[in-house]
């Protein structure tokens, strides 16, 4: 009993040591418990995955090849930490003959797609960046028409991962939506997305997944970083600075677009086997024999375009993966037109709603469903394009929606949800 008293003592006596070592094991424990959460996920994760890995196949069938592209810088240099710890493992124990590209250095993985030969699987391992340049090299080659029916997984590990909101329920631990973006690819469950083709007058065309954005927002957004001291206030501050340049800032062009196109029934996935040869046979000798159809000219109906000028604080062009529809009857991108009458208290409260959803569309704002459009800008336009949060020169460019173009891996409880939400 004295020795309890006389420890009481010593801590009263001594309370800021005291104080702080409390703090310091509670801290501890609590970084502790943490790390024993996260090893319990990745273990439940590899278990799924070893289910996978143990179901049999014929001796004659190949095992499926996937090729990684991982970008190691993403996410402040922690993404092959990420990667190794989190989604490897998974890959490894699922039975896939799995590939790891690492670029090092930007526009690599462009360049790398050119030369890559034919997978199964296409997996990017990385953030917005890493999944524009994945796409853009898959989409320049000759023959992208056979490899973008190659269905494609992504593995979120950069600073921005806006193609996740669509794919995997939202998660507030990482290691948790790592391993749920894997076993989703494992699942087999894809959902087709549309592209968009931004191509300037003189250079190749680029493809975004998310969309374009030029104007003030995008930016001031750009300089959040710069004020990390700032802590909590950076995105105001960047936002607020921003307004003592010219104002009000208005952004100038030309937009020209054609309306929404009608969907077309979608493709079967599986060909039709291919009939005996006796059956070609005849088909080709029958065509021969038989006499030419007279051919009936057809009317081309002309394009529909529409023609305005504007002047807005922002513009964003942005496809519809945002809110899939997968029962649509029409395909069309949005084009937000953000009126310029903007205070400069709002523009810095609207700056920081942007950062969470930079395409959403403010009321009073002009909407336009197209799916096509050419935006002309004045001569000495300086400035630049934020395409999939990367940063491009601003120019004159034609930006084409390409529907449905690629298949994304996707959690199947997302496409359930899609689907209730369509028949509702």
């Amino acid at each position: 009993m004295a020795g309890a008293v006389k420890v009481l003592r010593t801590l009263r006596n001594h309370w800021k040591k005291t104080t702080f070592g409390v703090c310091l094991l509670s801290w501890g424990g609590n970084w502790l418990y943490g790390k024993h959460c996260d090893n319990l996920l990745r273990r439940a994760a590899c278990q799924e995955a070893q289910a996978f890995g143990n179901q049999l196949i014929p001796s004659s069938m190949p095992l499926k090849k996937a090729t990684v592209f991982l970008n190691p810088a993403a996410c402040k240099g922690k993404a092959r930490n990420l990667f190794e710890k989190n989604a490897a493992p998974i890959l490894h124990l699922s039975g896939l003959d799995v590939t790891v590209v690492k670029t090092d250095y930007e526009g690599q993985a462009k360049k790398l797609l050119e030369l890559m030969e034919t997978t199964d699987l296409i997996i990017i391992a990385g953030g917005d960046g890493t999944v524009q340049e994945v796409i853009t090299g898959l989409l320049r080659r000759a023959d992208e028409a056979l490899f973008s029916k190659i269905p494609i997984g992504f593995i979120p590990l950069g600073k921005t991962c806006t193609l996740s909101h669509t794919l995997y329920p939202e998660s507030t631990n990482q290691v948790q939506h790592i391993t749920n973006a894997t076993l989703a690819i494992l699942k087999g469950e894809t959902v087709p997305l549309d592209v968009l083709q931004i191509k300037g007058e003189k250079e190749q065309p680029v493809f975004a997944v998310t969309g374009l954005r030029w104007g003030s927002y995008r930016d001031a957004g750009v300089k959040v970083s710069k004020y990390w001291y700032l802590g909590p206030l950076k995105t105001k501050a960047a936002h607020f600075f921003s307004t003592f340049k010219e104002w009000p800032q208005k952004h100038q062009a030309a937009l020209m677009y054609l309306g929404p196109t009608e969907r077309p029934p979608e493709e079967p996935e599986e060909k039709p086997s291919r009939p005996p040869l006796y059956v070609r046979l005849y088909r080709r000798l029958w065509l021969y024999w038989s006499s030419p159809p007279k051919e009936v000219p057809q009317e081309v109906t002309p394009e529909d375009w529409e023609e305005l000028k504007l002047s807005t604080i922002e513009l964003s062009i942005a496809t519809r993966n945002r809110q899939l529809n997968l029962t649509r009857t029409e395909d069309f991108m949005d084009i937000c037109i953000e009126a310029d009458t903007v205070s400069k208290g709002q523009f810095v409260n609207r700056g920081s709603q942007k950062m969470c959803d930079p395409h959403m569309c403010p009321e009073g704002s002009q909407c336009i469903q197209a799916s096509r459009c050419i935006l002309q800008l004045p001569e000495g336009t300086e400035g630049s394009f934020g395409i999939d949060n990367e940063e491009y020169e601003a120019m004159p460019v034609e930006v084409k929606l390409l529907p449905r173009k690629l298949r994304f891996f996707c959690d199947p409880r997302m496409r359930e949800q899609m689907l209730h939400a369509a028949v509702q």
